[in-house]
């Protein structure tokens, strides 16, 4: 059966949507003081990721903190020793594809860390015997807020025909008529 233009309308709803998303890879360098001079880095490792996001203008800017563990030698590689620095970052997030329509009063933000923050490079500095760490992670934002959606409402004119048989393979082109764009996130 052929959809015809009076077997459908459309309707306003309002509902809640992700109106707009980022992500954003970070590389930060942090620079680390060990109680003792170290001769060699043993081994490097962050752990206790915490963070909070709030909308700021069309980004989210994430506020965050990570321990970072540090073992390494000294005295001539004698001695070992684990280290512990806390540091914290603001990392801004541009959002794409943000939704003109959505209600700003409901805009709830969630972020993740799609890769937890990992210490790939510790570096003893030869001019201070500092340590040099270099930390990379993945975030995404998503703000999720109330906007209004567009729908398709079929009318079945008191026929007892189930909604899909309206829509068979020959109709695809119909349907891609209807919808001028398509979200690729």
């Amino acid at each position: 059966m052929a959809i015809r233009e009076q077997d459908f309308t459309t309707r306003e709803i309002i509902s809640k949507a992700v109106c707009g998303r980022g992500r954003q890879f970070v590389q930060q360098a942090i620079p680390f003081a060990p109680p003792h001079k170290p001769t060699t880095i043993l081994g490097a490792w962050v752990i206790n990721h915490q963070f909070e996001a709030v909308k700021a203008e069309d980004a989210v800017e994430v506020i965050g903190s990570c321990d970072l563990n540090l073992w390494y030698a000294y005295e001539g590689n004698t001695k070992t020793d684990v280290a512990k620095e806390t540091f914290s970052y603001v990392q801004n997030i541009p959002l794409q594809h943000i939704d003109p329509h959505h209600r700003p009063t409901t805009v709830e933000i969630i972020a993740t860390a799609l890769q937890e923050p990992n210490c790939v490079e510790a570096t003893i500095s030869t001019r201070d015997g500092k340590v040099i760490a270099r930390i990379e992670f993945e975030l995404q934002a998503e703000m999720v807020a109330e906007t209004k959606l567009h729908v398709v409402v079929v009318e079945s004119n008191g026929r007892d025909e189930k909604v899909h048989e309206l829509f068979d393979e020959e109709d695809d082109d119909d349907l891609d008529d209807l919808f001028d764009e398509e979200d690729d996130l």
